[in-house]
């Protein structure tokens, strides 16, 4: 059952405004940034040690987030 537009349900507007694609394409993209600076940084061995699993989460994310409304 479709709603016209002005009697859409507030939940559902709610819903597109948080999934849209914009800023979390962002986060992702920042978030595979952060893992690549972590691998190429030669000060924190722990760092470097995550930045493998900091780049895989940005990937997954970005992979979801690609699906997202516009």
């Amino acid at each position: 059952m479709s709603h016209p537009a002005d009697t859409r349900p507030r939940r559902q507007t709610t819903r597109r405004r948080i999934f849209r694609r914009g800023p979390w394409e962002n986060a992702a993209t920042g978030l595979i940034a952060l893992g690549v600076i972590m691998l190429m940084q030669p000060f924190s061995f722990a760092a470097f040690g995550w930045s493998f699993a900091v780049i895989l989460a940005g990937t997954v994310g970005f992979v979801i987030v690609s699906h997202f409304p516009e």
